[in-house]
């Protein structure tokens, strides 16, 4: 019988996350300088903290290249971010190697095809709402929530709630 996703929760020690479609709605704005904008969801970035400061690994994995991102990230205290990751298992590999996860001990959260191999890898393979429907086939778990719009939040809350440490004495603004 297939385990329900939430007998995985228990067992989660690293967050590995996509950008576009996940910590964003996919959205890109050009301004007239051509930068490429995107917005990200503060609650995302509260549970981004939180999980970190109760000792979660959290990693971020994505094709795209905007430094804004990078510093947008790197002030929530994340700093393994790998950004123009456009084969996602080469950095995969390579986190996991240097601080010895195993891939049943990580959840993933992709959107789009690129996702596809990493989410195949890992023990908790997730994706927001509106992914594609490839992604959704072989996500354990489909948030309720949109990209961008909390499925970050989603999940981590769901999975320090099943260790108990949800909302243990946390210093995080998002």
């Amino acid at each position: 019988m297939e385990k329900s996703y939430k007998e995985y929760l228990q067992h989660i020690t690293t967050f590995i996350f996509d950008v576009d479609g996940v910590l964003t709605d996919g959205t890109v704005i050009i301004d007239t300088a051509g930068e490429l904008l995107r917005t990200m969801n503060v609650k995302d970035g509260y549970a981004l903290k939180a999980a970190l400061q109760q000792g979660f690994n959290v990693c971020i994995i994505s094709g795209g290249k905007n430094e804004g991102v990078r510093q947008r990230l790197k002030g929530l205290g994340i700093t393994d971010i790998y950004l123009g990751a456009h084969h996602k298992m080469e950095p995969l590999d390579e986190y996991l190697d240097i601080y010895a996860i195993k891939p049943e001990n990580v959840l993933y959260m992709g959107d789009d095809i690129p996702d596809l191999p990493v989410m195949k890898m890992v023990g908790l393979p997730t994706c927001p709402q509106d992914a594609v429907a490839e992604i959704k086939e072989i996500s354990k778990y489909v948030s309720f929530k949109k990209g961008g719009k909390g499925c970050v939040r989603d999940v981590i809350e769901q999975v320090l709630k099943v260790q108990g440490k949800w909302i243990k004495n946390f210093d995080a603004e998002a």
